[in-house]
């Protein structure tokens, strides 16, 4: 018990300080508590701080706590994405100590109820399979609301409060009051008119809203320039629910987005400043974590013109058991890497950044020459003083911290960094699972291995049911039971408990 405390402790220490969502689970692996936060380090370390004062205030949260054996995350570009995120994972795990985001009631929707001949504009919070179009989920809720209105503004729609009136000849009166000369259109109209309205409404919720967001921008320079300041602000508002409101929501990843004209001169610079023969379009970096010299791992990403491609990140156990020795576990995975590429005949990467100094950079090389490999163009990027280093002659080169080639460097390091440190923390959450079984009278040490290899993990030997239990070998009917039991105790009739 003290272990696993003293590893969960470790591992919050080396938690980032940036926004996401973090996952509590109990001794068997369960999701108990779902969260999220601004930072993840000092959000998840203030529940294990005894003298916090509203944990000691409510039971609840103290009685969820000492339940607490593992930690796991995930990193948002922001708290939005957290929000999202957050509502995301407690519908899917359903956690015993949330009480929100049960019945989508954070996130409201945009629905078209298209099979209406006046189709209307609603905020609801459920989909429904009733022929209207939906648009969302919308993390803000006064954005969104500001929106539908500029939006009835510049297009004429009806929001759901209208009460148009159908006229003779098949023509329709929209509004009823004086608002109605300060929307788009005229207030009188044809079914099929309002239909483009429609259509052209929709089509601006789906994303396609550059031009009126240009034209809002431009209204709001002109207003500055005539010192209408107090109009100018209300633009400046109004453009930013805007784009926050139909701005697609991304998937939760740590993805680098970035313009593509500023990625390519981002390649472009980084080219000029290391004096590269050819642009460096393909970049491989790696990184190595491990904690005190175990769980020892390497990770490689790979950028492609500037940008992540994920399908070909991989990431590497390393075999020597090198402990605390970056230099040896850098040696070993890029010769891992790179002789297989040269075995298989594949393209090497225009350039290798390593996540170190001058001996990271030379552990590399020296990869390179044990595989008798010309290797490419090779650089390390040293992270106190972020310095690039070479492994020629060259001394090193400190750029400015605007400088775009640093910043492609640092977007790569830090992925590599990101990558690695997920898998270290898998590898350690999966031994703190597995260790669950050390609880467990009869079930030696052999016999656990025995088990978790027929399984394949934890999570598989508590899927397996009796009688898969009994096949492995050393395994009776009585064990079986005891093991199944205390796998599952919420399955156990009451009077078997007590």
């Amino acid at each position: 018990m003290q272990n696993e405390k003293h590893e969960l402790a470790r591992f919050i220490r080396s938690m980032p300080q940036t926004s996401g969502v973090y996952l509590m689970k109990d001794r068997l692996g369960q999701v108990i508590y779902v969260g999220k936060a601004k930072n993840l380090k000092r959000r998840v370390s203030s529940y294990f701080q005894g003298s916090r004062r509203f944990i000691r205030a409510q039971p609840k949260i103290a009685a969820m706590v000492e339940m607490v054996r593992e930690i796991s995350f995930h990193q948002t570009r922001n708290e939005t994405e957290a929000l999202l995120l957050e509502g995301k994972l407690i519908k899917q795990y359903r956690p015993r100590y949330n009480t929100d985001f049960t019945d989508d009631k954070q996130f409201l929707l945009v629905q078209v109820d298209l099979q209406n001949k006046l189709p209307r504009f609603r905020l609801c919070r459920n989909r429904k399979e009733d022929g209207s179009q939906y648009y969302g989920p919308f993390a803000q809720a006064g954005m969104l609301r500001s929106t539908l209105a500029e939006m009835r503004k510049r297009f004429g729609i009806l929001l759901a409060d209208a009460k148009p009136v159908l006229l003779e000849g098949g023509r329709v009166r929209l509004y009823e009051d004086a608002r109605a000369e300060i929307f788009g259109g005229h207030n009188e109209t044809t079914l099929d008119e309002y239909r483009e309205r429609v259509d052209q409404a929709c089509a601006f919720l789906e994303g396609k809203t550059k031009e009126l967001l240009k034209e809002l921008k431009e209204e709001m320079v002109k207003r500055a320039e005539a010192m209408d300041f107090e109009r100018a602000a209300k633009l400046r508002d109004l453009t930013d629910a805007l784009a926050k409101t139909v701005r697609k929501t991304k998937r939760f990843t740590r993805d680098w987005v970035k313009d593509d004209l500023l990625e390519e001169h981002a390649v472009q610079a980084l080219g000029d400043v290391l004096a590269l023969s050819t642009l460096p379009r393909v970049i491989e970096c790696f990184d190595v974590s491990h904690v005190s010299g175990t769980f020892v791992v390497a990770s490689m990403v790979r950028f492609v013109e500037g940008r992540p491609d994920r399908k070909s990140y991989r990431r590497f156990k390393v075999k020597g058991g090198m402990g605390n020795d970056d230099f040896a576990s850098m040696y070993e995975v890029v010769g891992r890497r790179y002789g297989r590429l040269s075995h298989e005949g594949r393209a090497m990467p225009d350039l290798v950044v390593i996540d170190g100094g001058l001996g990271q950079v030379g552990a590399a090389n020296e990869a390179f020459l044990e595989l008798q490999i010309h290797p490419p163009p090779l650089i390390g990027l040293a992270k106190r003083e972020e310095t690039i280093v070479f492994g020629d002659e060259r001394g090193e080169l400190k750029l400015p911290k605007r400088d775009p080639a640093l910043r492609l460097l640092q977007r790569l390091r830090d992925e590599a960094h990101r990558f690695a440190n997920q898998f270290n923390a898998d590898l350690r959450s999966k031994k703190i699972r597995e260790s669950v079984l050390d609880d467990f009278p009869g079930l030696g040490k052999v016999k656990r291995e025995v088990l978790l290899d027929k399984f394949g993990s934890l999570d598989g030997l508590k899927k397996a049911n009796m009688e898969q239990l009994q096949s492995v070998d050393g395994v009776g009917p009585k064990l079986a039971s005891r093991l199944f039991a205390f796998l599952h105790p919420s399955s156990m009739k009451p009077e078997a408990r007590s």
